[in-house]
């Protein structure tokens, strides 16, 4: 894996100016961001979320899952604890691509669950990489994070590629009607640690 740092800017958001740093993956193409806030400590760990794009649910605002607001609530955090750092790394669909998730959403809209629906189509429930992280929090002189995640492999992901994973923040927002069988099927089939009042509130 080698990541190249491009060029970095401010990035006014609702939560306050971040700093928008770009990278580029030299073996994919693929083009990945950082965004930093405020002064980062490398003595200490760092408030950090590591997000996977989900155009749906960042951008068109989908109810199907929980990716919008879990980026929205890891923004906010990080701006309320006054440092911190978010990877926007761009594998769509953990990882399968935009088109291929839209034919993925076909088969759920038919009763498959997201696991089973990518199995379908001849992927893995999940083909997602993480091995950028380190060279990009490297380039930004962070150690150790304190990671924002609800999913404990993401957590040995990270550590599997020499990054200290201080403790794992829970991130439970964003519960619906739509994504109640989502929700329940990353907790059943992809082990992510969710508590059961989160799970049963209905909002």
């Amino acid at each position: 894996m080698s990541v190249k740092y491009v060029a970095s800017s401010k990035l006014p958001t609702p939560w306050g100016v971040f700093t928008m740093v770009g990278f580029e993956d030299l073996e994919s193409g693929k083009e990945h961001v950082a965004l930093t806030f405020g002064e980062l400590d490398s003595g200490k760990p760092v408030l950090a979320r590591i997000h996977s794009e989900c155009l749906t649910g960042d951008a068109l605002f989908s109810l199907r899952c929980d990716c919008g607001f879990q980026l929205q609530e890891a923004l906010k955090r990080i701006s309320e604890e006054g440092a911190g750092v978010l990877l926007y790394l761009r594998q769509e669909g953990r990882g399968i691509g935009l088109l291929n998730k839209i034919k993925a959403y076909h088969l759920q809209d038919g009763g498959a669950d997201t696991v089973e629906a990518n199995e379908k189509l001849g992927f893995a429930a999940d083909m997602r990489d993480y091995s950028m992280c380190k060279l990009m929090l490297e380039h930004l002189n962070i150690q150790s994070v304190n990671l924002m995640t609800n999913n404990p492999r993401k957590v040995k992901a990270l550590e599997k590629y020499g990054l200290n994973v201080a403790a794992r923040v829970p991130l439970q927002v964003g519960k619906n009607r739509h994504n109640e069988e989502y929700l329940a099927t990353k907790m059943g089939k992809l082990g992510h640690l969710m508590s059961e009042h989160h799970f049963q509130d209905d909002d």
